[in-house]
């Protein structure tokens, strides 16, 4: 029994051992050595990834800030879903160049002096007051280290860079109600299981009138919106800043949110 929770933890205890690289750094089909498919790839067998994906899952359940046991439970039961959307991108010449060019979202990559300088209206402005007014940085995503394969690496890792985009297209703050509707655009245009959990289980934690307004208001604009816009990872969005925000919302086929969330929990 030992031999097996040893076996079982040895990932997890690598996870939170193995140092970060830098976020500018592509994933890349290269050697690692020990069978490692990119930088921080840590290979486990399906049941560990099943036992993995349990752990997570109830953590992640239990205190939905725990980004680390999102990013296990969305790497380690996603699979298929990142095989639909890595074959969407091929199928999109933007799409297709991003995977191609596998760019990184960074305070390391992105031009912060040009993003300052952009005018009001414009989606790098409003990328850029997002990040300001809700006290976050693209510093904060966890690199990818359960997926077995290196371009579904890419882009799980590129998914969870965009989110903050996603927020910004959506109007959606980063409190509780604003990650549940995000979470309910983005289940429906990835289905990921890590996004529809939850999506599902997210409002748990609401207040009555919060949820109430989620339930009437919000959820049905969130899929509405999710459903009509194309793939969101087919967006170059670091060539896009100079587009205004409604131009490309209007591109997106994404609308105004109902109501404003702020406040609401």
């Amino acid at each position: 029994m030992a031999t097996l929770l040893r076996w079982v933890v040895r990932p997890l205890c690598a996870f939170r051992g193995s140092p970060v690289p830098p976020a500018g750094v592509p994933l890349r089909a290269v050697s690692h050595g020990a069978g490692l498919l990119y930088p921080e790839h840590i290979p486990t067998s399906l049941l560990q990834k099943v036992l993995l994906a349990a752990g997570s899952a109830g953590m992640a359940l239990y205190d939905p800030y725990r980004h680390d046991m999102v990013a296990v439970l969305g790497e380690t039961t996603g699979h298929r879903a990142l095989k639909v959307l890595r074959d969407q991108m091929k199928r999109d010449p933007e799409g297709a160049q991003i995977l191609q060019e596998r760019p990184r979202i960074s305070l390391s990559t992105l031009d912060m002096g040009k993003l300052r300088s952009l005018p009001e209206g414009s989606f790098g402005c409003a990328y850029l007051h997002f990040l300001d007014v809700n006290k976050v940085s693209p510093d904060t995503r966890a690199p990818t280290r359960f997926v077995d394969d290196e371009e579904l690496a890419y882009v799980i890792q590129r998914y969870r860079e965009i989110h903050d985009m996603l927020h910004t297209l959506l109007g959606m703050p980063t409190n509780i109600l604003g990650e549940i509707v995000v979470k309910w655009f983005e289940a429906v245009q990835t289905g990921l299981p890590m996004c529809v959990l939850s999506a599902l289980f997210g409002p748990i934690q609401l207040s009555a009138q919060s949820l109430q307004l989620l339930i009437s208001e919000l959820i049905p604009w969130a899929v509405e919106n999710g459903r009509r816009a194309p793939c969101v990872l087919n967006v170059y969005y670091e060539r896009r800043w100079e587009q205004p925000l409604q131009a490309l919302r209007q591109e997106l086929g994404i609308t105004e949110p109902p109501l404003r969330v702020e406040g609401l929990v």
